[in-house]
């Protein structure tokens, strides 16, 4: 099982826009693949429903944990698209 430390920085947040480019990069990962919010509230990432009941606004810190045969490549490419901000502007 690995962690990794995201923060989000576009200005609308975890939106539908957002979330659903989680669920595809996700859904690529035979790992399980988890958010967990500040709050312990978590989100199956392969779901754009749960990702959305977290309601993450624009700095909110989140963690990723990916639990799996791939999960190195799972929290990596899931990072980087947090951290490009979801490729929308800020």
């Amino acid at each position: 099982m690995l962690e990794a430390q995201v923060v989000l920085g576009n200005r609308l947040g975890l939106h539908a826009r957002a979330a659903a480019k989680v669920v595809r990069a996700a859904k690529d990962f035979e790992s399980s693949t988890t958010l967990v919010g500040v709050n312990g509230t978590q989100a199956d990432a392969k779901s754009i429903l749960s990702i959305l009941a977290l309601a993450a606004g624009k700095g909110t810190r989140l963690t990723l944990i990916a639990d799996g045969p791939d999960e190195a490549n799972a929290i990596e490419q899931l990072r980087r698209l947090f951290a490009n901000n979801f490729d929308e502007e800020q």
